[in-house]
């Protein structure tokens, strides 16, 4: 019995360490990332007799924005039309960095205990 929950348990580290190998393949493959969110925003004007001013749905833009923080600071970076969808594909990278990061460090904890049974098995 003691031979097979060694086994079982070399399986498991095995696949442990197959699954953050994998992991490890994802993060390589992105690409630039950035975190924040992009805004777009309707403005209203100087003129306060423009019709802007009078019905929201008058107002001019639509205006982007890249939002994000930095020491606790918001900082606003205003964006071309053009340049939005770099933007756009860079903080869903960093969605994604966040979220590997997040599988890669409960896939790490479950991996120790194993690694960590074992070693202690292994000294009987």
């Amino acid at each position: 019995m003691k031979a097979n929950s060694q086994r079982k348990l070399a399986a498991r580290i095995q696949s442990d360490t197959q699954r953050f190998e994998s992991l490890k393949r994802e993060i390589v493959q992105l690409d630039y990332f950035c975190k924040g969110t992009v805004l777009k925003r309707m403005m209203k004007c100087g003129n306060k007799q423009s019709a802007c001013h009078h019905e929201p749905a008058k107002r001019h833009g639509p205006y982007f924005e890249c939002t994000y923080k930095i020491q606790n600071k918001t900082v606003n970076l205003r964006l071309y039309p053009e340049v939005t969808p770099l933007y756009r594909a860079a903080i869903q990278q960093y969605r994604k960095l966040k979220s590997l990061l997040g599988r890669m460090e409960r896939l790490s904890r479950s991996a120790l205990t194993h690694l960590a049974q074992q070693k202690l098995t292994g000294r009987n």
